[in-house]
């Protein structure tokens, strides 16, 4: 097939699979966009209320803007921080539906499963010629459609991981359903009746946990009945204050600070080393537990946020050849730069095409999806990815294997314990030159003018 009729299957349309149908068009080539969702971005208007850590200029794809810009599009300020809806409102949909993309879409498409035409996983003689044969549904039922590509951009919003500590559902968490809610609900605004009043545990110790339970806190200064509750696997909540000043996207750096003071304020019931594994209902509260159903700790609440991060659905791949790290279900060459047990603060250097590329010929998972169980994964990271992804599709191997990014420290930012148990401090390196030991410490001391020792410090 001529290089310029090439078909991409792009599976998502959000930000990375919008971006990748960017490039795809600049470069002749024919992108299909399979979004699961009814409209563009989907997963992103999940969590439309939360504010991101990266400002615009780091949000909008070049070609994307490109695109735009043809058709007369006035772009935000690259200084401000959006919102996920206004990240959906103001680009993703005048991208879908305002420039040559909107032929190339898709919606409510869900893809089933990916093969190679005439090829299951076990066959191999000529099987690199054969095209893709991508399954979806949509309301008028089963559909097929072929590609020379694809590229896998589908995210893993729609598959959060479960509560129970070894990576599998707590005993009884299906049945408990109703009072589980899962990543980000929206305690603020939509999810407030639902919270309020309400004694609350947010499991987990991510971005996700420490934003809702900020919220949480807000929540609770207008109805004070509120109450909640902390569940940290781990033994030194600390860590998810962050790398403070260390963290170059300053955002987020202060998220983690600004809990560190609100737990040194004692506002939140700090519940550390809490391994969930079983989860009930009891006289109309919600009874989980950690260890042995009959004699580990328990905690009663009316409600559980579980926010413990996100794992990739492989299940349509299963006919296709795949090379993932065995722990972090991520790309083979990304999992030494991205593993969230070996990094703290620091850079994951620009990737593309060769570290995305499967030992399946013309199939690549980009974006979020990319990095598996991993955390913190930036837009613009997925914006390079697929870059290099089109232009290798597309035959121009010295674009694929350019490096055309540049970002601030933006790897899994988490800091070591600073002090020691016995110094009674919460850990966390504090943002200013001041007397205090840590971030904590010193939100303490400026809130209450007492430090965290004397507080009674989690540590």
């Amino acid at each position: 097939m001529d290089r310029g009729q090439k078909t991409v299957a792009i599976i998502g349309g959000g930000p990375v699979g919008l971006a990748a149908a960017s490039h795809a068009l600049e470069r002749g080539l024919t992108p299909v966009v399979l979004e699961a969702g009814a409209d563009v971005g989907h997963s992103v208007r999940q969590w439309g209320h939360v504010r991101m850590f990266s400002p615009w200029e780091y949000n909008i794809d070049y070609a994307a803007e490109r695109l735009l810009h043809s058709v007369g599009w006035n772009s935000p300020d690259p200084k401000q921080y959006p919102t996920g809806a206004e990240l959906a409102e103001r680009y993703l949909a005048p991208l879908a539906d305002r420039t040559a993309l909107k032929d190339h879409i898709r919606t409510s498409s869900r893809v089933t499963a990916i093969a190679r035409v005439g090829f299951d996983k076990l066959k191999t003689t000529g099987r690199e010629l054969a095209p893709f044969e991508l399954r979806y549904q949509n309301g008028a039922g089963p559909k097929t459609v072929h590609a020379d590509a694809v590229i896998d951009a589908s995210g893993s919003w729609s598959s959060p991981n479960p509560a129970g500590a070894n990576g599998l559902e707590a005993i009884g968490e299906e049945r408990a359903r109703e009072r589980i809610a899962y990543a980000m609900p929206d305690v603020l605004g939509r999810d407030r009746p639902r919270y309020a009043g309400k004694r609350v545990a947010v499991l987990g110790s991510g971005h996700s946990a420490v934003g809702t339970l900020i919220d949480l806190t807000r929540l609770k200064q207008d109805v004070p009945a509120t109450e909640i509750v902390w569940l940290v696997r781990g033994e030194n909540p600390e860590k998810a204050f962050g790398g403070g000043a260390n963290d170059k996207l300053v955002a987020r750096g202060e998220l983690g600070a600004r809990l560190a003071g609100l737990v040194a304020e004692g506002g939140i019931d700090v519940q550390s080393a809490f391994r969930a594994t079983h989860i009930d209902i009891k006289d109309d509260r919600l009874r989980i537990g950690a260890g042995a159903a009959c004699c580990g700790r328990n905690i009663k609440v009316d409600e559980l946020i579980v926010a413990t991060g996100f794992r990739p659905d492989l299940s349509f791949l299963r006919e296709l050849r795949l090379a993932l790290d065995p722990a972090l279900e991520s790309a083979l060459a990304l999992a030494p730069l991205i593993d969230p047990n070996e990094h703290s603060c620091g850079t994951v250097r620009p990737h593309g095409a060769r570290e995305l590329a499967q030992p399946e010929p013309g199939f690549y998972i980009a974006g979020m999806k990319s990095y598996g169980r991993a955390p913190t994964f930036l837009m613009r990271t997925g914006y390079e990815q697929v870059r290099s992804i089109v232009a290798d599709i597309a035959g121009d191997r010295a674009a694929a294997v350019r490096v055309e990014l540049v970002l601030p420290e933006t790897g899994v930012c988490s800091r070591p314990v600073v002090a020691s148990q016995a110094s009674g401090c919460c850990g966390g390196e504090p943002k200013a030159d001041t007397a205090a030991c840590c971030a904590a410490d010193e939100a303490a001391k400026a809130a209450t003018g007492k430090g965290c020792a004397s507080m009674g410090a989690q540590a």
